[in-house]
């Protein structure tokens, strides 16, 4: 493991929830039918523990309550490991589909069954598919009044189901009525004024791994630490097949199998650590929440990640 005192490149980070759980399918697969599904997310996260730990990589893994309900040992495992514990919501549905009402109560249950697992307080959230966006800041307010403090939904860039497009690109400081959040964003690699979608999820199976190479040392280069992410699922190349569109299924099962050998590149060739430790080396800049946004980019629609 890195020392605490040792800057690191960056954050590894997983998003815990099984295959027939993303957005992709929502319009497929009913959540009131997840259990009829085949399970397959204790042994991909285990796979990502071990890939982990053979890289002496420690990681923040945002877990979805429904999994840590019906597998309270692997979130144990994974707290065991030395990893740091995130929310990723309960049902992953969409917040600006939610609205807050709903939101709330899906956050609250799904830390509650978090916290009582583990023991210790959970402050840092990520959205499902990334989804606080212009339209649903008021979810930052909602997060600091239920004890979170460190969030990493917002993505700058443009996309069919989420993102800021010209929203900060460094980790900074929101303030809102209920007080200040810090927000880890997703990550981008800008090239002239074009923002590109690096080192996570779909963008990092699709990317050839030399070009994520190149586009990740550009990004340190410029002294900006790494948001890796990604999900269990994308390790595991013979998941059950969902009927859906040519699009989500593109974006769902596009490159699967080349997700372990990148990750492994990427572990071995940066030094990442938890979302916490990463932010405890950075200057963090506070700004409104109305001010999100605001900046001029030219920014590419991107569709090839999924949550």
């Amino acid at each position: 493991m890195i020392p605490a005192s040792v800057r690191p490149d960056g954050a590894f980070t997983v998003d815990v929830e099984d295959y027939f759980q993303v957005s992709a399918f929502a319009g497929r697969i009913r959540t009131e039918d997840w259990d009829q599904y085949e399970s397959r997310v204790e042994n991909n996260t285990r796979c990502l523990l071990e890939l982990a730990a053979r890289n002496n990589t420690r990681g923040t893994f945002f877990i979805l309550g429904w999994v840590a309900e019906r597998y309270p040992g692997l979130v144990r495992e994974i707290q065991s490991a030395g990893h740091e514990i995130g929310c990723h919501s309960h049902w992953h549905q969409l917040i600006y589909d939610l609205g807050p009402d709903r939101f709330r109560a899906d956050l609250v249950q799904a830390r509650d069954c978090l916290e009582q697992i583990t023991g210790t307080a959970v402050r840092l959230f990520r959205a499902p598919s990334f989804s606080i966006t212009a339209v649903s800041l008021w979810a930052l307010e909602i997060l600091l009044e239920e004890g979170f403090d460190t969030d990493s939904s917002i993505y700058p860039v443009r996309h069919d189901r989420y993102g800021i497009p010209s929203a900060p690109i460094v980790p900074h400081g929101i303030t809102t009525a209920s007080g200040v959040i810090r927000e880890f964003p997703g990550m981008v690699c800008e090239v002239g004024r074009t923002r590109i979608p690096v080192g996570g999820g779909g963008y990092l199976r699709l990317i050839p791994w030399s070009i994520t190479r190149r586009l990740l040392h550009t990004i340190r280069s410029q002294d900006r630490p790494l948001n890796v992410y990604i999900h269990p699922w994308e390790v595991d190349p013979k998941q059950p097949r969902i009927a859906a569109s040519l699009k989500s299924r593109f974006r769902h099962y596009q490159n699967l199998s080349t997700t372990v050998s990148k990750l492994q590149h990427l572990l071995c060739e940066f030094k990442l650590d938890t979302v916490t430790t990463v932010l405890s080396h950075e200057n963090i800049t506070v700004m409104r929440s109305e001010e999100i946004g605001r900046s001029q980019c030219s920014v590419p629609v991107l569709s090839g990640r999924e949550a």
